[in-house]
């Protein structure tokens, strides 16, 4: 029985991940390029979820604060939004753009040195390639993830007590008092970067994998760029499912 070259890659790839979790408990990685990987999950990328948390905040609000208000609960616009935003919307959407973002320059960047042979010569000048490549990527995702998505959560609540003041008259102190009654206590935000932290690590996991698995010439890089995202969309989603049981459920 041939199994689908789509699923071998999956399994390679849980199998670097382990490579590189070990190679991490024992404090073994490139921490040259470790610095470059950090700038390219964070800073790198705060723009796109800077300009997408606004957006997303704005027009979840105009949704939300249209309904309640006509139904007069406009003072549970605010903590209405702070659950969809830390439940769902910001971990989701967050590793939605940094798959898109960071997962493709991952995949981009192993599969091209793959198919040009650098891998080999990192083999051959007796480093590990996971240790030396995957390692400080999976590093930089784990950490930087969770923060993009807290940035996500408080521009998109900003966003949505501007847009809620603006287009529906509700004060923001109503706005704010209505966030901290809905989030006192609450264990949504933990939740919220729990799940970011897998997610990001999902998509360093992938994005390096179906990297490392590229071969044949420079077409096969796009091929496998493309693979990786659409890979990543899959098992993000799926364990999005999961995650959401395991922690609301």
């Amino acid at each position: 029985m041939r199994f689908p070259r789509w699923l071998k890659r999956l399994l390679s790839s849980l199998v670097i991940g382990g490579q590189a979790i070990s190679s991490i408990s024992k404090g073994h990685f490139n921490k040259s390029d470790l610095t470059d990987q950090l700038m390219e999950a964070g800073p790198a990328s705060f723009l796109i979820v800077l300009i997408t948390g606004i957006s997303a905040g704005t027009v979840f609000n105009i949704q939300v604060a249209a309904e309640l208000s006509r139904q007069g609960l406009g003072s549970e616009v605010g903590g209405l939004l702070a659950i969809g935003l830390s439940r769902e919307i910001a971990p989701l959407l967050t590793a939605t753009l940094l798959t898109g973002k960071v997962a493709t320059a991952y995949a981009a960047q192993l599969g091209t040195m793959k198919v040009t042979e650098q891998i080999d010569a990192i083999t051959m000048l007796k480093a590990d390639p996971v240790e030396y490549l995957v390692v400080p990527r999976l590093i930089a995702m784990v950490v930087m993830a969770p923060l993009q998505c807290l940035l996500f959560y408080l521009v998109a609540l900003w966003s949505g007590q501007i847009s809620s003041t603006a287009f529906y008259s509700i004060p923001p102190d109503v706005f704010w008092n209505s966030v901290k009654a809905w989030m006192d206590g609450s264990s949504d935000l933990p939740f919220m970067l729990i799940k970011s932290i897998v997610f990001g690590l999902q998509i360093a996991v992938i994005a390096c994998g179906w990297g490392l698995t590229t071969r044949g010439g420079a077409k096969e890089v796009g091929t496998s760029t493309t693979g990786a995202v659409v890979m990543t969309l899959l098992t993000v989603s799926l364990m999005d499912v999961v995650l959401t049981k395991v922690l609301f459920g």
